[in-house]
């Protein structure tokens, strides 16, 4: 029986707002390769490989640790292709070789605060269910949310939870932007990792940096030396 595990980590080149965003150096090392390692350190996947369309990043993940057998296709390398479209790139490009995954985790290449142990914990929690999200709770509830209208004034976006108590309102989560583990037959039958049963990791706030801009960055080196220095196990 089919039992193994395939690790993406989805690196492709072109970055905008952060030039280089995918090897920029990360408190002394290309970002990338915290992601390479936690896949390393997990110690649950047959395989660990990098999707890109890249040589310098091919070059730097193969140097990781990481495999690339082969480069993305045009097509998934542009600015709107979905992580989606890459996943069931990859998972097609090994059909073709002749390999096959019961499951597989693709792993964001900007995510240093993930660790082996979470993904370790990850894949356990497939085995009861079809697909794993990392999550974080809003630490304000979006019901309380304020829009500005046309006029430049500011409006609730939901009036009906205007003097609604934050404690009694349902707590409402988003997605880290870390990883998503999911069972290869799930995701071939919805071509999505969003599949039916889907299972959350809830996380911490120090644990979650979204890293889009160069303010990002400079926060997500503060958070993660606070970590190191905490010596707080991911």
């Amino acid at each position: 029986m089919n039992h193994r595990k395939l690790a993406i980590i989805t690196a492709r080149g072109g970055s905008k707002r952060i030039p280089g965003k995918n090897i920029k150096e990360f408190c002394g090392k290309p970002i990338l390769c915290y992601s390479v390692e936690a896949a390393r350190d997990a110690a649950v996947f047959d395989e660990i490989m990098v999707s890109t369309d890249d040589k310098e990043i091919a070059r730097i993940a193969e140097k990781a640790g990481a495999k690339v057998p082969f480069f993305r296709s045009a097509e998934t390398s542009g600015d709107y292709a979905s992580t989606d479209d890459v996943i069931m790139e990859v998972l097609k490009a090994y059909l073709d070789l002749g390999e096959t995954f019961e499951s597989f985790c693709c792993i964001y290449p900007t995510a240093p605060f993930l660790g082996g142990a979470r993904l370790r914990n990850a894949m356990e929690l497939l085995e009861e269910a079809d697909s794993v999200m990392p999550v974080v709770p809003f630490s304000y509830p979006p019901q309380r949310g304020l829009i500005m209208n046309k006029d430049g004034f500011l409006a609730r976006q939901y009036p009906e939870y205007a003097t609604t108590r934050s404690q009694d309102l349902p707590k409402i989560y988003h997605d880290c932007g870390q990883f998503y583990a999911c069972r290869t037959d799930a995701f071939f039958k919805a071509g999505t990792t969003d599949v039916e049963k889907l299972v959350p990791l809830v996380l911490t706030e120090l644990e979650v940096q979204d890293i889009d801009t160069p303010e990002d960055w400079a926060l997500a080196e503060i958070k993660y030396k606070l970590l190191q220095e905490s010596k707080i196990s991911l």
